[in-house]
């Protein structure tokens, strides 16, 4: 992103606390459009508190949240929603016992008078999933029958149809082997192809580093790195998780001694 672009998303000074418990600390994060950031960190680090509260469904007690240059108030997820921004959580929301296309019209079907109109619906799904480049087989089949990946396309779809300019995206290949977890990636790049961005949450660093194009590491709600993919390494990004700093391996290595002397 060039120094004169305006973010899609900027979200500055962004603090959460539970009691005496400090989840988030101050945290700065900027994503542009046609940009894949990945929020990385290990378990407790905060990750899980940041995305809800760029998704609406918790509030900040500081910072400020900017979308396309404006500071935004979420107060909840139909907020975040109604400005583009969809999350995708691992359970993906979506109802087992109704069609691919049904599901991804949930609650803005289109109607034919009084009638639900079904064809269009279909039509449109249709356009969407193949826009998407998605292998679902048919935008009639229940959502019970399609394999994990196939899940996370409609629910994609369905965040497109819904008009979503950043997707959130958490464990997306989480459970999911190698042939399905390659074909969610590929969604993901292909909505970078379309102008969209992405935030992803992943503990899995080679996913990471397939998609990419920037990697935030959070360690107990601070951001302690950020960095283009092009400027670090996967080992440099674990130090990052493990110690809650950049470090060389030097230093990294008389961090150990001190912590664990032989």
């Amino acid at each position: 992103m060039s120094g004169s672009e305006t973010p899609l998303l900027k979200a500055y000074g962004i603090s959460k606390r539970y009691g005496h418990v400090q989840a988030l600390a101050g945290v700065d994060i900027e994503i542009a459009r046609a940009e894949v950031v990945a929020l990385v960190g290990d378990n407790g680090a905060g990750k899980s508190t940041f995305i809800k509260t760029l998704s609406g469904v918790l509030r900040p007690d500081d910072g400020t949240i900017e979308m396309r240059g404006e500071p935004v108030r979420m107060h909840s997820p139909h907020q975040a929603v109604a400005l583009g921004i969809a999350t995708l959580y691992q359970d993906l929301a979506l109802v087992d016992t109704r069609s691919v296309a049904a599901n991804l019209f949930l609650g803005r079907e289109f109607k034919r008078g009084p009638f639900v109109d079904r064809r269009r619906m279909n039509r449109e799904a249709r356009r969407a999933l193949e826009e998407l480049r998605a292998d679902i087989p048919s935008v009639r089949a229940p959502v019970a029958r399609l394999s994990g990946g196939q899940r996370q396309a409609v629910a994609i779809g369905r965040a497109v149809i819904q008009g979503g300019d950043l997707f959130i995206m958490d464990e997306p290949t989480a459970a999911l082997g190698v042939v399905e977890s390659g074909r969610v990636l590929e969604l993901v790049e292909q909505l970078r192809d379309q102008g969209r961005a992405v935030l992803i949450v992943s503990h899995n660093l080679e996913h990471v580093w397939r998609i990419a194009d920037r990697v935030v590491v959070l360690s107990r709600g601070r951001v302690v790195g950020s960095r283009r993919k092009h400027e670090t390494t996967i080992d440099e990004v674990v130090r990052m998780i493990v110690y809650g700093a950049a470090t060389t391996e030097g230093e990294a290595f008389e961090r150990r001694l001190a912590t664990d002397p032989p």
